[in-house]
């Protein structure tokens, strides 16, 4: 099944690409790479294990994914140009005593996997940052493999 149907099938809907924040763009490829500028998930700001719970974070993380996804389709036509997810960093805004990074990246990660499969297992960082662009509570950026 392909990446479009697979989403028909989740009942998934993806965001409209919002404009960029800034002098860059969304997407750039070179060759067989795809890399996506970091995102993050709309309105909704705050310090990670602090007013934010882990469980609200992994959902930014997954909707900042939805997010992701919307950009790889505007940029290539369809998802189903993707031939691997190669890597994810993902930065958390979180208080300074907060450790649980990976749990709130894996609302991205986990949504990659069911979006793409086996495909969609990438190598990945999730790092705590003092503060992030207008205080959202994550930001993601990806690298992706791409058909012609």
């Amino acid at each position: 099944m392909g990446v479009e149907a697979r989403l028909k099938e989740l009942g998934i809907e993806l965001p409209r690409v919002p404009a960029p924040a800034g002098n860059y763009v969304h997407a750039v490829r070179t060759g067989n790479l795809l890399y996506l500028s970091g995102k993050g998930p709309g309105p909704h700001f705050g310090k990670v294990g602090g007013a934010v719970s882990v469980a609200d974070a992994y959902q930014h993380a997954r909707q900042t994914g939805l997010i992701l996804l919307a950009v790889i389709r505007d940029a290539l036509g369809s998802l189903d140009r993707v031939t691997r997810v190669v890597k994810v960093l993902g930065m958390v805004n979180a208080t300074p005593e907060f450790k649980e990074q990976p749990e709130v990246i894996n609302g991205c990660s986990d949504l990659f996997v069911e979006v793409f499969g086996e495909r969609g297992h990438h190598a990945r960082s999730a790092v705590g940052m003092g503060s992030l662009p207008g205080q959202i509570t994550v930001e993601i950026e990806a690298i992706m493999e791409v058909m012609d």
